[in-house]
């Protein structure tokens, strides 16, 4: 990213009092790379802006982690469509042939297995997940920050996003290089010193922490890096702005 000033981001944010001004930050973000996939239409501007002050301002910031004894102690799991035949054959199995396939602007594409996953250096750590929808919890999520995976696979350079799957046909989502590589994004696979139950996403789930509750996505099985968004979906950055939500949920 190229340097943006104090002074520029001041000046940003002084004109950001109406519709002019949002104009005028969404005309900076774009100067310096800084507009989310879903920067158009009418919403455009705020989103921009929202995800451009964010990304100046927290690129690096950790979410806050919590003592044990404030874990959960009845964390809500929200309910999911059903997962389908293959995800049933998979659960019977123990999911011995669950697969996380990584492809795209990598040198070396592959599949992890879930021990292999769980071969890789593991984190564990406590933190709030709070939904759009106005319920959260606090719980302990165990896992392999995806930083290790992207270095295992060799992302390449011009690598921008990481676009993450689900097995559920119609869930996908995608975050910039900022927060794949930020130290408490993980590939999940424990919760509250156990295996990661079904309901909440296991056998693999990735956790965002720095974001709302819709862009950790459960049962994820593939990622793929890219430059840009534009070739999926409807080139919005995932499945929640194609729904109405927005596509960076910074908390």
């Amino acid at each position: 990213m190229n340097h943006f000033s104090r002074r520029k981001l001041i000046t940003a944010a002084a004109v950001a009092g109406g519709a002019s001004g949002l104009a005028a930050a969404a005309g900076l973000a774009r100067r310096y790379g800084l507009i989310p996939p879903d920067g158009k239409g009418i919403y455009g501007p705020g989103e921009t802006l929202t995800y451009a002050a964010q990304r100046l301002l927290t690129r690096h910031a950790l979410a806050r982690e919590f003592a044990p004894s404030q874990i959960s102690k009845t964390p809500f799991a929200n309910e999911v469509d059903p997962l389908g035949d293959e995800f049933q054959r998979l659960q019977e199995a123990g999911f011995a042939d669950w697969r996380l396939a990584v492809d795209g602007l990598v040198a070396r594409p592959a599949s992890f297995s879930i021990p292999e996953i769980k071969s890789f250096p593991r984190r564990s750590q406590i933190t709030h997940l709070a939904c759009e929808e106005g319920w959260s919890y606090i719980a302990e999520w165990i896992g392999t920050p995806l930083f290790h995976i992207l270095d295992a696979v060799g992302t390449l350079p011009q690598a921008r996003y990481v676009i993450y799957r689900s097995i559920q046909p119609d869930v996908w989502e995608s975050i910039d290089m900022a927060d794949a590589l930020h130290p408490q994004t993980l590939i999940a696979h424990g919760m509250n010193g156990d295996e990661l139950p079904v309901k909440f996403g296991g056998p693999l789930r990735l956790r965002v922490p720095r974001q709302l509750g819709y862009k950790s996505v459960k049962y994820i099985n593939r990622l793929t890096i890219a430059d840009d968004l534009k070739r999926f979906g409807k080139g919005l950055g995932s499945s929640s702005p194609e729904a109405g939500y927005a596509w960076y949920a910074g908390i």
